[in-house]
This record gives C-alpha cells, structure tokens and sequence, in this order.
C-alpha cells in the first residue's frame, strides 16, 4: 500500500458507529419478539433487511477501505446474516419451503461457532468489544437450543439476553460518537 493509500484511508470517517447501530437496534427489536413483547412484523423485517443487513455491509466495505479486517468482516458477516434470516423467514411466503426447527437450529450454530472466533478476535479490543461478542456467542447458542428443543422458555431468555447484547452495541456506537465529537474520553469503552 503506498503512502497516499495509507493516507487517504485514514482520513475516512469511522464507520464501525454505522455498522454497530444497524446490529445493535435490530438485534434489540428482534429479541423483543424473541422475549415474547411483540410478534414479529414489518418493522422487524424491515430493519432486519435495511440497518441491520444493508447498512452494516456498507460499514464492512468502509472498514475494508480503513483496512480494518475485524471490522470488515464483522460488519459484513453480521449484514448479511440478517439479509439471510429475513430470507429464512419470508421465502416461504413465496412459494420456497420453509425451514425446519433442527436446520434452523443448525444456521443458529454455525452462526454461533462463527462469532465466538470473532469473540477470540476480540479479546485484543476494549471491554465493550469483548462483551458484544461474548453475549452474542451466548445468544447464539441459546437461540441454536431453543430452536432445536422447541423450548419457548429458552428462547424467551435468549431474547432477553438478546436485548442486553443489542443495548451494549448501541453504547458502544455511541460512545464512539461522543468521544470523538468531544475529541476526548467521555463514555468508557
């Protein structure tokens, strides 16, 4: 990379708040349906396909342009995780056969397998960093459970978790926003 790459990358905006705010508030209102406070509608749907899929892929590019690979591949990983279960979930709707408890159960693992390297990944980052992607790895697995069990319970308390993962994502975009606004430490991260 020759220097004027290097210095045109660095001058890009930090796009890891972007991406952090399309993962953290869908997965906040996913996991309200998944804790049993509201079905599952269009709003889910939508931020599912628009900030948690779309938004989040052009956050990786962005953090690819930074040459930041965690971030590129969380970001874009985790976009397009959300582009596929909205697929998973309203294909069927046209016509495509819908998914069984043990397959989806089977995508929930994979997925969980996938984040705790991201979690390993992590352990060189802040706090904040590190305990987004442990309560992830820990949604994952019981979303993978209670899928494959069928246990309303279990995924009730996944949604929960789910919650406190999405909240922790959405205090660690914004308090990248704010300390680089105050050009200083204001939110601990």
């Amino acid at each position: 990379m020759s220097n004027s790459q290097i210095n045109a990358s660095s001058n890009l905006a930090n796009p890891a708040p972007l991406g952090l705010l399309g993962f953290g508030m869908t997965t906040i209102l996913l996991n309200f349906h998944n804790a049993g406070f509201m079905p599952l509608t269009s709003v889910i749907i939508s931020m599912g396909i628009f900030y948690g899929g779309i938004a989040q892929v052009i956050a990786g590019i962005l953090e690819f342009k930074k040459g930041n690979s965690f971030g590129q591949t969380a970001f874009i990983s985790y976009g397009f995780f959300w582009i596929s279960l909205i697929g998973i979930l309203w294909l069927p709707k046209a016509g495509f056969e819908a998914t069984t408890a043990p397959a989806l159960a089977l995508y929930l693992l994979l997925w969980g397998i996938f984040t705790f390297g991201m979690f390993i990944a992590a352990l060189t980052h802040n706090f904040i960093t590190k305990f987004i992607f442990g309560s992830l790895t820990i949604l994952f697995v019981l979303l993978a459970l209670g899928n494959y069990t069928a246990n309303t319970m279990l995924l009730h308390i996944a949604g929960y978790e789910g919650i406190i993962c999405g909240l922790s994502a959405v205090y660690s975009a914004l308090g990248q926003l704010i300390n680089e606004s105050f050009a200083r430490k204001v939110i601990p991260l």
